[in-house]
This record gives C-alpha cells, structure tokens and sequence, in this order.
C-alpha cells in the first residue's frame, strides 16, 4: 500500500497542499474551542474530526451495564487508593478531538494532576465505551485508533445487547491494540487496574455483580 505522507512529501505541491491543511485545522480549532465553551453540563457531546456528535439518552440495557461497572471498578478503586474513576459527563481531551467515554480510569500519578476544576482529562489509563447503534461505528473506528495513538493502555468494548465484552490492550512501546480477550463468560482481568478481576457475568446481572463486589471488597 502507497503511504499517501511518502507521496506528498515526494511531490511539487506539497506546499500547496500543507497550506490547505493549515487553513482547515486553524478552523478546525476553532470550532472546537466553541464547542467547549457552549457545551452544557446537562449534554453529552463529542468533537471528533472536525465535527460535534451529540449523543441521544441511553438505553436501559445500557444504563444498566454502566451503573453495575462503576459499582465494581469505583469501589474497587477507592479502596485501594489506585486512583480515580469517573464516567459519563467527564470530557477527554486528546490531540485532535473531544470524547465523554462512558468510564475512563486514572491512575495515581494522573489522578494527583486532577483538581476539582478540572474540565478537559488527559488520556486515561483505561477507556470503556459501552456500545449503543449510535454509537458503534465511532467505539470500533475513530476512537479505537485515537485511545490507542495517545497510549490508553486498556480499552473495553461492552455490547449489552448480546453481554459480551472486549478487552483491547497495548504492549509496551506499540500504538496499537491487541486483542486480549472477547468473551460473554470467563474473567475479565485488568491491565491497567492493578488487582481487579471479575466474571464477565458481573457486568450483566445484578446477582453475579452484588457477589463480585463482595468478593472484590473481602
């Protein structure tokens, strides 16, 4: 495959074609720092290449799977001082574009930079996006390349609809995902929360997630 950067550096029109990408960006820029001045506290939106996603109210499946995984990684979290976990209307920032990951993990050192003020995070330790039809396409593609390029060493794709979750990690020094486990049973494992491991089950029935959070807090 044509690396297409090879090609234009190897082309007369380069300049041409860097001030087109300059004039594009610098409006690019900004319409995203109006998107994060106007945005409201009650919506949830996204700024991704360029353009503003807003989001439409959850399903209760959805809903459901969100509460039962905050339950165990925030308690868990808490407990053993890993961290912070925060989920819904918290607004990362990366290079490029704005996302409001369903649960985002900081570790220690990242949590010590938070203060009560704080807007716009850092790339988290791990990402979860909990998958919606809206949604799917931008969780698989955009964002599944952008958390990688900016070093979110876990990410997990959740799919209420039929109760599996995908557990995507990055190996030391790489920029992109492998594929760690894809499962509706067994253990999910974290990378990048020390110690937290819990059945699959737990994250779609309230049974098997009121007996992990006991065991988890034991």
């Amino acid at each position: 495959m044509t690396d297409p950067t090879q090609a234009l550096l190897n082309s007369p029109t380069l300049p041409r074609h860097v001030e087109r990408l300059r004039r594009v960006l610098d409006d690019e820029a900004a319409r995203r720092a109006r998107f994060v001045d106007e945005i409201q506290p009650h919506e949830k939106g996204e700024f991704i290449n360029g353009e503003i996603v807003m989001a439409s109210p959850a399903l209760h499946r959805h809903n459901l799977v969100s509460s039962r995984l905050a339950n165990l990684l925030g308690a868990y979290i808490l407990d053993r001082g890993l961290g912070v976990l925060v989920f819904e209307k918290a607004m990362v920032s990366l290079t490029r574009n704005d996302y409001e990951p369903d649960l985002a993990f900081f570790d220690r050192d990242a949590a010590a930079e938070l203060t009560g003020d704080t807007l716009r995070y850092p790339a988290p330790d791990l990402a979860v996006e909990i998958l919606s039809p809206s949604s799917e396409q931008r969780d698989r593609g955009v964002k599944f390349e952008d958390y990688a390029a900016h070093g979110v060493t876990e990410y997990w794709i959740v799919d209420p609809d039929v109760e599996t979750v995908e557990q995507y990690v990055l190996g030391d020094g790489e920029d992109e995902y492998t594929l760690r486990m894809k499962s509706a049973t067994g253990e999910l494992a974290s990378v990048a929360v020390e110690g937290f491991a819990v059945p699959v089950r737990a994250l779609f029935d309230d049974a098997a997630n009121v007996a992990a959070l006991r065991a988890l807090l034991a």
